[in-house]
């Protein structure tokens, strides 16, 4: 089975060829892009179009790739002891499953998120290259090697905040969420907001993508924040004329795509700036 997107996403040629490319060279796909151009949802709608388990990994700053595999609660094994808990005799009571652990042990192939790897230590990559490589790991305190059933598909995704190691970008296909023009973006747009108005929705996208062009923007507004800005105008029956007029400093509901105050001070000086030009 090809992956062509779904009916709630919309996957451009290249990102097809990307997944498809990944699954067939059984490597995981590394995916990056701006946040909010749908590298999360992807692994959502790849696992619901192939009718299989989605398993998530969320990457924190404090998150060790050992967690991904077990963790062995010591702690827990010797308040037992002191209590006198029979438990203590089976160590495996005290081992909690990983994720990489739980689609290893699946009974079809799942997909496996890796979401936001780089967040994580530089290390921590470079610590899961085995695992990934041999599709299998050793648990020390059980003795017990743990074997993928079925090789998972793997999806992880970067921000960009750390570079990644070489060692591990070697054994990744790759590809990049480039920003989506207008015309996939309409296509985006459609699929959640089906019955909106051709002259809100076109008033809309000129505010959002020359909102994205204005120089000196320190966060630009990304596809999700276009799409909670679109159903709040929706919500306040906002008129196409109200967004045509551009006589406020910034667009209305501008808190659903500028999302600090250095970028509304700037939209407020250049607007005031383009009013005494006019």
């Amino acid at each position: 089975m090809k992956f062509t997107g779904t009916k709630d996403y919309v996957a451009t040629p290249e990102l097809q060829m990307a997944v498809n490319a990944a699954i067939t060279l059984q490597r995981p796909l590394l995916i990056k892009g701006e946040p909010g151009t749908g590298k999360t949802m992807l692994a959502e709608q790849l696992a619901e179009s192939l009718g299989t388990n989605l398993i998530q990994w969320h990457i924190k700053s404090t998150t060790k790739a050992h967690q991904g595999l077990y963790e062995y609660d010591a702690v827990s094994r010797l308040r037992d002891s002191q209590l006198g808990n029979d438990d203590v005799h089976d160590i495996s009571n005290y081992i909690k499953q990983g994720k990489l652990w739980e689609a290893f042990t699946a009974d079809k192939p799942p997909v496996l998120l890796i979401d936001e790897i780089d967040k994580a230590d530089i290390e921590f990559p470079n610590d899961l290259l085995l695992e990934l490589d041999k599709m299998e790991f050793f648990v020390y305190e059980t003795q017990e090697r743990i074997v993928a059933k079925h090789r998972p598909i793997i999806l992880i995704t970067s921000n960009n905040e750390k570079e990644l190691p070489d060692a591990f970008l070697r054994r990744c296909f790759f590809h990049y969420i480039d920003f989506p023009d207008k015309d996939t973006m309409q296509q985006i747009v459609d699929v959640h907001f089906p019955e909106i108005k051709k002259d809100l929705l076109r008033e809309a996208m000129d505010v959002f993508f020359d909102l994205r062009k204005v120089p000196g923007l320190k966060k630009k507004p990304s596809t999700s924040e276009l799409v909670d800005w679109l159903k709040l105008l929706l919500a306040d029956d906002v008129d196409p004329e109200t967004l045509r007029s551009r006589d406020s400093a910034i667009p209305p509901l501008y808190g659903a795509m500028v999302k600090n105050e250095q970028d509304v001070e700037l939209l407020q000086k250049l607007a005031f700036m383009t009013r005494r030009k006019g």
